[in-house]
Protein backbone atom coordinates (compact mmCIF):
# COMPACT_ATOMS: atom_id res chain seq x y z
CA UNK A 1 0.00 0.00 0.00
CA UNK A 2 0.90 3.51 -0.60
CA UNK A 3 0.22 6.90 1.63
CA UNK A 4 0.37 9.67 0.32
CA UNK A 5 0.31 13.05 2.36
CA UNK A 6 -1.50 15.90 1.22
CA UNK A 7 -1.27 19.50 2.65
CA UNK A 8 -3.79 21.84 1.68
CA UNK A 9 -2.74 25.74 0.74
CA UNK A 10 -3.43 28.75 -1.25
CA UNK A 11 -0.32 29.18 -3.04
CA UNK A 12 2.07 25.59 -3.28
CA UNK A 13 4.27 27.16 -5.56
CA UNK A 14 4.86 29.61 -2.78
CA UNK A 15 6.31 26.70 0.09
CA UNK A 16 7.35 23.94 -2.05
CA UNK A 17 10.86 24.84 -1.16
CA UNK A 18 10.13 25.39 2.02
CA UNK A 19 8.73 21.69 2.22
CA UNK A 20 11.74 20.51 0.40
CA UNK A 21 13.66 21.87 2.81
CA UNK A 22 11.60 20.15 5.84
CA UNK A 23 11.35 17.06 4.72
CA UNK A 24 14.39 16.41 2.43
CA UNK A 25 11.75 15.93 -0.67
CA UNK A 26 12.10 16.90 -4.19
CA UNK A 27 9.38 18.25 -6.25
CA UNK A 28 8.63 14.91 -8.83
CA UNK A 29 5.28 16.83 -10.69
CA UNK A 30 3.76 19.64 -11.50
CA UNK A 31 -0.11 18.81 -11.70
CA UNK A 32 -1.62 22.23 -11.58
CA UNK A 33 -3.49 22.40 -8.25
CA UNK A 34 -1.08 19.73 -6.93
CA UNK A 35 2.81 19.91 -6.43
CA UNK A 36 3.85 16.44 -5.86
CA UNK A 37 6.72 15.65 -3.83
CA UNK A 38 8.52 12.58 -3.02
CA UNK A 39 12.15 12.11 -0.93
CA UNK A 40 15.06 12.56 -2.16
CA UNK A 41 16.27 9.14 -1.12
CA UNK A 42 14.16 6.70 -0.61
CA UNK A 43 11.38 5.96 -2.58
CA UNK A 44 9.12 3.88 -0.46
CA UNK A 45 8.67 7.05 2.00
CA UNK A 46 5.45 8.33 1.62
CA UNK A 47 4.47 11.29 -0.94
CA UNK A 48 3.69 14.64 -0.41
CA UNK A 49 1.36 16.60 -2.47
CA UNK A 50 0.39 20.34 -2.13
CA UNK A 51 -3.04 21.13 -2.88
CA UNK A 52 -4.09 24.47 -4.32
CA UNK A 53 -7.31 25.92 -1.59
CA UNK A 54 -9.19 28.61 -2.39
CA UNK A 55 -9.23 29.38 1.78
CA UNK A 56 -6.54 29.81 4.35
CA UNK A 57 -6.12 27.26 7.39
CA UNK A 58 -8.66 27.97 9.70
CA UNK A 59 -8.51 26.72 13.73
CA UNK A 60 -6.30 23.37 14.56
CA UNK A 61 -4.78 20.35 12.34
CA UNK A 62 -6.77 17.51 12.71
CA UNK A 63 -3.84 15.38 11.20
CA UNK A 64 0.01 16.97 11.15
CA UNK A 65 2.90 15.94 9.57
CA UNK A 66 5.82 14.67 11.98
CA UNK A 67 9.62 15.49 10.78
CA UNK A 68 12.19 13.36 12.40
CA UNK A 69 15.49 15.20 11.40
CA UNK A 70 18.95 13.65 12.20
CA UNK A 71 19.32 17.05 14.23
CA UNK A 72 16.47 18.85 15.44
CA UNK A 73 17.62 21.75 16.60
CA UNK A 74 19.54 22.76 13.32
CA UNK A 75 16.75 21.41 11.15
CA UNK A 76 13.91 23.85 13.08
CA UNK A 77 16.87 26.98 12.60
CA UNK A 78 16.96 25.89 9.01
CA UNK A 79 12.95 26.19 8.91
CA UNK A 80 12.64 29.22 11.16
CA UNK A 81 15.38 30.57 7.96
CA UNK A 82 12.89 29.87 5.70
CA UNK A 83 9.94 31.46 7.31
CA UNK A 84 8.61 29.04 9.48
CA UNK A 85 7.45 30.10 13.30
CA UNK A 86 7.55 28.26 16.60
CA UNK A 87 4.35 27.73 18.57
CA UNK A 88 4.37 27.46 21.79
CA UNK A 89 7.24 25.92 24.14
CA UNK A 90 9.63 22.36 23.46
CA UNK A 91 7.22 19.63 24.57
CA UNK A 92 9.08 17.60 27.00
CA UNK A 93 6.19 15.29 28.45
CA UNK A 94 8.33 12.14 27.14
CA UNK A 95 12.20 13.39 27.61
CA UNK A 96 12.72 11.74 31.03
CA UNK A 97 11.03 8.24 30.16
CA UNK A 98 11.82 7.94 26.31
CA UNK A 99 14.33 10.57 25.32
CA UNK A 100 11.91 12.52 23.07
CA UNK A 101 11.13 16.13 22.52
CA UNK A 102 9.55 17.84 20.02
CA UNK A 103 8.60 21.36 18.89
CA UNK A 104 5.32 22.30 17.19
CA UNK A 105 5.45 24.66 14.06
CA UNK A 106 3.80 26.40 11.56
CA UNK A 107 5.57 26.44 7.91
CA UNK A 108 5.17 30.12 6.00
CA UNK A 109 1.43 29.87 5.20
CA UNK A 110 0.52 28.71 8.92
CA UNK A 111 0.51 24.81 8.21
CA UNK A 112 0.99 23.08 11.49
CA UNK A 113 3.94 20.63 11.69
CA UNK A 114 6.49 19.09 14.51
CA UNK A 115 9.94 18.69 14.72
CA UNK A 116 10.66 15.97 16.87
CA UNK A 117 14.03 14.97 18.32
CA UNK A 118 14.18 11.21 18.66
CA UNK A 119 17.02 9.89 20.78
CA UNK A 120 20.19 9.18 20.08
CA UNK A 121 20.57 5.88 19.41
CA UNK A 122 21.66 2.79 22.01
Amino acid sequence: MRLTVVLDTVDPAAIVGFWEEALGYRLAADLGAYLVLVSRDDPKEPVVALQRVPEEPAGKNRVHVDVHPPDAEAHIARLEALGARRIGSRMTELLDAEGIWWQQMADPQGNVFCVVADPPPS
